[in-house]
């Protein structure tokens, strides 16, 4: 555990219930092959609601959420030879893996089959020293967790790629979103908007999947050619067996089956959000034509930079609006009442 190294102004939750304040924390010097970064935007993505009350059973106390960190490389160590000072940088979601293991040997790992060490709620490879996010001043990381932004894409709007950005990137590229495939997303929010883009840029044809019809103007703008309010039977209807891919980002809980009626054969549904709650699925959703229902979870770090590279070359940016920190646990208020379009970026800057 770090008992002396570079003090770092966070912010924090003490407990389960409480708000959000000013905390201070200790990162450790960069060793050989670490990073130091000097943090710029973090975005707040709905797993920081989640753990930040407990929502899911494991949360550790106190906690610094983030993890949507964009920021500008202060210090490298000796071995490090991919970065430099003042380079423009990314941290998603976790900072260190066994390095060794199947997955991590194929460069898949989120999927490490023995320790991965998550950028904040986790303990670092030690099983002691925990591991405090984005929501603070400073980073240290190991340089195979660390990512090059690309040039063209604001931070701000870079942070949210971190999470969402490669969350969704990932699936689609895993189950071949392109031309001549049908892909739905459903719900448009942090998630969502960024699947809608980048399946988009992928080549596909997008229908995003909404309550409502209030956000078919923006699904529209974003690229989206189709539309389902899943509010209107008229417009469920219209949607049965059309998709090759559904990409579905809602985090409460939600019918399966109506999602997975609106499949084609061979059809799969791939879930990215993440419910506090168990999520029935009668069988017959998909028996009958061969259907299936998958999960999948952020990219490896090779991935995340070939997601980042894409997102350059097709000028792909988060929907964003930036708040101060002191503004974070409105934040987290008005996210869960979807209001914001589309992402919650902080200000490291207001943490001074």
């Amino acid at each position: 555990m770090i008992k002396t190294g570079i003090k770092t102004k966070a912010y924090a939750a003490a407990a389960v219930g409480k708000e959000l304040k000013p905390f201070e924390i200790q990162r450790r010097e960069p060793g050989p092959n670490d990073v130091l970064i000097q943090i710029k935007y973090c975005g707040i993505c709905h797993s920081d609601v989640h753990q930040a009350r407990d929502e899911w059973g494991n949360s550790r106390f106190p906690m610094v959420p983030g993890h949507e960190i964009a920021g500008v490389v202060e210090k490298v160590g000796s071995n490090v030879t991919r970065f430099k000072a003042g380079d423009r940088v990314g941290v998603g979601c976790m900072v260190d893996s066994c390095k060794e293991c199947e997955s991590c040997n194929e460069g898949l790992e989120q999927y490490c089959e023995k320790k991965l060490a998550l950028t904040y709620n986790d303990v670092e490879l030690d099983g002691v020293t925990p591991t405090y996010g984005g929501y603070s001043d400073r980073i240290t990381v190991l340089d195979r967790f660390v990512a090059k932004i690309p040039d063209n894409i604001p931070l701000e709007k870079a942070a949210p790629l971190l999470c969402a950005g490669i969350t969704t990137y990932s699936p689609l590229a895993h189950w071949k979103a392109g031309p001549g495939r049908s892909v739905a997303v459903v719900g448009l929010g942090g998630l969502g908007h960024m699947a809608v883009k980048i399946a988009k840029a992928m080549g596909a044809e997008v229908t995003v999947i909404s309550r409502s019809f209030n956000k078919k103007a923006d699904a529209e703008r974003m690229g989206a050619t189709g539309y389902v309010a899943s509010s209107d039977d008229a417009s469920l209807q219209g949607a049965l067996n059309k998709f090759d891919l559904i990409i579905n980002t809602v985090s409460s809980a939600a019918d399966m089956n109506s999602y997975l009626a609106m499949l084609k054969r061979d059809g799969t549904m791939v879930l990215v959000g993440a419910p506090g709650e168990d999520l029935p699925v009668n069988p017959f959703s998909v028996i009958p034509k061969r259907k299936s229902f998958a999960g999948s979870t952020i990219g490896g770090m090779k991935e995340t930079q070939e997601m980042l590279d894409f997102c350059g070359k097709h000028n792909i940016a988060a929907d964003i609006e930036v708040i101060s920190i002191d503004q974070v646990n409105e934040a987290y208020e008005r996210l869960l009442k979807s209001d914001v379009r589309y992402r919650f970026v902080i200000d490291i800057a207001s943490l001074k």
